[in-house]
């Protein structure tokens, strides 16, 4: 992803919402670096080359994925890393323009080294409110139970999401898509829709629309978490946009994990042309080497307009959980972003940084 994005206004002035970021892989890599260090912990190569992860979308592939994830979970073993990672995410996020975040976590992992998951989520809880106010990014959290567990260790979180409704906006389930049974998830999503959270689980990535359909059928989703494989069936894709269901598209994430060739290769423009509503994403940013900036200059790389960029933003603003008061000043901006110069390119998508 060294190409230039070409001409156009300054996309880290452009604001957004940032809907799609999972909190392991948030991380920035001198942070763990350093946390690694401290602990004494041998990292991998694959999170110390420098380079983006790239697999085929086999198991094996997910497999190799997944090694790295936890890999760089390892060193996350303390609230003072947990506060750090939150903290740095709303710094980046605000740098790129962002004016909402909703990271999503599974708390499961964390629990061990504060306490349980209660503490996990409280930890989480008031750094939100902390960082929100040093960095001015709104921030939801979404609470995401795993496919590789048992489904009633999804109603457990489910409730303890429920239990903190308010800055904790939605429940989702993430992980390889073809472990678990997806309808066996549907009384965990119930429990988080009768809190008022939204439904926000992955679909439609690594599996095609059939996958989609199941995950449409048993978990209500108000967002789905990647959903680009629904541009293969225009009759699934149509039912997606008439029922209002956003999609959290990741361009180089879907290149990383061999969903495409090239992330310019994701159905982007079949989608909006669908009328849907697409939120850009980054997913996991220290394995993709691409945080969300890059994922516009890829839109912009792939054709799309000043005009169609602020369309992309604005949605992702729309779709989100942010309180009704930051989402209009967010969509105002988004106009003066379109109404200003366009000679202002700003600085580069990290990813065409040295």
């Amino acid at each position: 992803m060294s190409t230039p994005a070409g001409p156009g206004r300054d996309l880290a002035a452009l604001p957004k919402a940032h809907l799609h970021l999972h909190f392991t892989g948030s991380m920035r890599q001198g942070t763990l670096d350093e946390l690694a260090r401290e602990r004494g912990i041998r990292l991998p190569r694959g999170l110390t080359d420098g380079t983006a992860l790239q697999v085929e979308a086999t198991r094996r592939g997910w497999f190799r994925f997944q090694r790295l994830y936890d890999a760089a979970r390892a060193v996350v073993d303390s609230e003072s890393a947990m506060r750090r990672i939150l903290h740095e995410a709303a710094q980046d996020d605000a740098a790129e323009g962002s004016g909402r975040l909703e990271l999503q976590v599974d708390p499961t992992s964390y629990a061990p080294f504060v306490g349980g998951l209660t503490p996990a989520i409280e930890i989480l809880l008031d750094q939100a409110e902390i960082s929100e106010r040093e960095t001015g990014v709104s921030i939801g959290l979404v609470i995401a139970a795993s496919r590789t567990r048992h489904p009633l260790d999804a109603r457990t979180l489910a409730r303890l999401a429920a239990r903190h409704a308010g800055r904790v906006i939605g429940f989702g389930l993430s992980n390889d898509e073809r472990r678990g049974v997806t309808a066996e998830f549907g009384p965990a999503f119930r429990i988080a829709k009768d809190a008022g959270l939204l439904s926000v689980p992955h679909g439609g990535e690594l599996l095609g629309p059939r996958h989609v359909r199941e995950v449409v059928d048993s978990l209500q989703p108000d967002r789905l978490g990647h959903g680009v494989r629904s541009a293969e069936d225009p009759a699934l894709l149509e039912r997606v946009v008439e029922a209002g269901i956003g999609l959290e598209v990741c361009p180089a994430s879907n290149a990383s994990l061999g969903v495409v060739e090239e992330a310019h290769h994701v159905p982007l423009r079949t989608l909006v042309q669908a009328g849907a509503q697409v939120a850009l994403g980054a997913d996991d940013p220290l394995l993709f080497d691409s945080r969300l900036l890059d994922q516009y200059a890829i839109a912009r790389r792939m054709g799309f307009s000043d005009a169609e960029l602020a369309q992309l933003a604005a949605a992702s603003i729309r779709i989100s959980a942010a309180p009704t008061e930051v989402k209009e000043r967010l969509l105002n901006e988004v106009r003066e972003w379109l109404e200003g110069p366009t000679d202002t390119a700003g600085p580069a998508p990290a990813s065409q940084r040295s």
